[in-house]
């Protein structure tokens, strides 16, 4: 009867471990995270990336020594940059079929069956300007760019790319993709759109890794400002029309409130990328003994799930991985 006994708060150390892991409101499995990685010219090259320690620029030939381990952690997803043998004024070699990336689709889709590829498509890999499109003057011409990125995507999908990823912010690049890839006969492969990218300073160890700092100027012109999540909103709901299969906000961390609104506006999956600023935000205070890496790194990323992302990009993930296996 109600009354009988006084009342008290509940008390969480009642608890077992096993029943607190049972009641977990979200969860972290190597099945969330994808590896991305950065494919280079050459044979016999695994160069260690000065701006981003612990990561390394990967010839072909040497990709096992990065996949495999990845594999047999439980991660399954993978997303490929690639640095290019030469570049010019329009990225003409992005959608060569003898540059990285294309090699290595072609080379992992044979040896593991088991992996899924996502491929980036951008062009400042490969523009000796290293913005994300086609120039005008020193405008990036966005109705010029699609064309391109289309073509991209296409020699990505053609070398066996199971999603491609475009990354270059341009309006109207999800619906010329999804027409390309449709067109030739490509309707099965996905596009993981950086629906909400936003004009971060945490993106500056991935430009010196992949040697796509803009020459002049920047890139707030078509990426997001920092300070309007409506315009990211809206942003990411028109590549949703255009036929994008899941969104992708970034960087992860300091976007957590995009991720949460836009899980209560769309039913696609969702990732978060946890980018390279933020990855050496996390080394470096580890490294200086700040934090405890493995736990201060679980919690970043467990909070990207928190917030409503099915999936999270992460230089991280293998570790992460052989963490979470530990842990089980």
């Amino acid at each position: 009867m109600r009354g009988r006994f006084p009342v008290s708060r509940p008390r969480r150390n009642r608890l077992s471990p096993a029943v607190r892991s049972l009641l977990a409101e979200t969860a972290l499995e190597p099945r969330h995270l994808v590896l991305p990685f950065f494919t280079v010219p050459g044979s016999g090259v695994k160069r260690e990336i000065p701006s981003l320690p612990g990561l390394f620029h990967w010839s072909v030939d040497r990709l096992p020594e990065l996949v495999e381990p990845a594999l047999e952690a439980g991660v399954r997803a993978f997303l490929l940059f690639g640095l290019p043998s030469r570049k010019d004024e329009r990225g003409s070699s992005a959608d060569d079929p003898d540059q990285p990336v294309q090699r290595a689709l072609g080379f992992l889709r044979g040896r593991y069956p088991q992996a899924l590829l996502a491929s980036d498509v951008c062009l400042c890999e490969y523009t000796s300007h290293g913005h994300c499109g086609c120039l005008a003057g020193q405008e990036v011409d966005n109705d010029a760019t699609l064309e391109r990125l289309a073509s991209v995507a296409l020699s990505h999908a053609r070398a066996g790319a199971h999603v491609v990823a475009p990354s270059d912010m341009m309006d109207g690049r999800v619906g010329a993709i999804r027409y390309a890839l449709d067109g030739a006969g490509f309707s099965s492969v996905g596009i993981w759109s950086y629906a909400a990218k936003f004009a971060s300073a945490f993106y500056g160890p991935f430009r010196d890794a992949a040697g796509s700092a803009p020459e002049f100027g920047d890139r707030r012109g078509y990426q997001l400002p920092v300070s309007n999540p409506r315009e990211a909103l809206r942003d990411a709901l028109m590549d949703e029309d255009e036929g994008a299969d899941l969104l992708l906000v970034k960087p992860a961390g300091t976007s957590l409130d995009i991720a949460a609104r836009l899980r209560g506006r769309t039913e696609l999956p969702l990732g978060g990328y946890v980018v390279s600023g933020e990855y050496m935000m996390l080394r470096c205070a580890a490294g200086a003994g700040a934090l405890d890496e493995r736990r201060a790194v679980l919690e970043y990323h467990l909070a990207v799930r928190r917030a409503g992302c099915d999936v999270v990009v992460t230089y991280l993930a293998a570790e992460i991985a052989r963490w979470l296996r530990e842990e089980a």
